[in-house]
């Protein structure tokens, strides 16, 4: 079995990051790719970008991340909501990509140990607020004070559900329904795959900390503990680094914008191995 590689915020409206993509090649024809949300705007890029890398690597595993779901004014897709959603699963099942819709798959380790691979889709709802503000409406208060306000507002509709919250709440039960009736041996691990970091702790260092309610939820901040996880992948912040909680492995494997990772030291390497984990 070749090594698991993982990759997200891929943002293929930008050139350069396209052309980051087309250099994208596995090293072993075995390898699998995770891609963690983020690819681009408009339905045509993200099936283009996705069918490309499932030409590529043996298995390719995706979720989405919010630029996916945003109904973008020029995209000539003008799906909403979960509507979207749909459409974007039924075009990876088309091209032969893992969904967190899907059957979960397994990846085995050199040494055969089976490792569950779980694309999660959980969104937001505003818990994750700014210092002091106890609501939903205080902290939006505050962020729209600071001119720290998500594209998400205008752009990613909840429908047919009332407000992204309430999505979230959803696609929480629904995803940890499914994480609880999970049957794995006793050597079986899990890799989560979220766009967004299941615990807080990844924003203390954004720049604008507002931003923090459009990253995550309250409602996972244990999963990394209640199940057998050995790693936790996520993207959305544009911080790719690795940390540690709970004694438990995060990777953050985003790309970013231009601006974001042409002034970096080190440009990658994308996508990154995250199993078997390099000494």
């Amino acid at each position: 079995m070749g090594s698991l590689l993982a990759v997200s915020d891929l943002h293929v409206g930008h050139p350069d990051n396209r052309a980051i993509v087309e250099a994208m090649k596995p090293a072993e024809d075995d390898d699998w790719l995770i891609v963690a949300g983020d690819v681009g705007e408009f339905v045509e890029d993200i099936e283009r970008t996705l069918a490309l890398l499932a030409s590529r690597f043996s298995t390719v595993v995706w979720t989405p991340g919010n630029h996916e779901l945003w109904t973008h004014p020029r995209d000539p897709v003008t799906l909403r909501g979960e509507a979207r959603y749909r459409r974007l699963v039924e075009i990876c099942r088309t091209l032969g990509v893992h969904t967190p819709e899907d059957p979960y798959p397994v990846w085995h380790r050199p040494d055969g140990r089976p490792v569950t691979v779980a694309p999660l889709f959980t969104l937001y709802d505003y818990t994750w607020r700014p210092v002091g503000t106890e609501t939903k409406e205080q902290a939006l208060a505050v962020a729209h004070a600071a001119g720290i306000v998500c594209t998400d507002e205008s752009l990613l509709h909840p429908d047919p559900l009332p407000t992204r919250d309430a999505w979230c709440r959803e696609r929480v039960a629904y995803t940890e329904q499914r994480l609880t009736a999970l049957e794995l041996t006793a050597d079986q691990r899990l890799v989560l795959i979220n766009h967004y970091p299941l615990v807080r702790d990844p924003t203390f260092v954004l720049r604008y900390p507002e931003f923090a309610q459009w990253c995550g939820t309250e409602l996972t901040a244990d999963w990394h503990v209640r199940f057998p996880v050995e790693l936790m992948i996520y993207g959305h912040l544009h911080i790719p680094r690795t940390t540690e909680y709970d004694g438990v492995r995060f990777e953050e494997v985003s790309v970013g914008y231009p601006r974001e990772w042409r002034p970096r030291a080190q440009h990658g390497p994308w996508p990154r191995q995250v199993l078997p984990e390099l000494g």
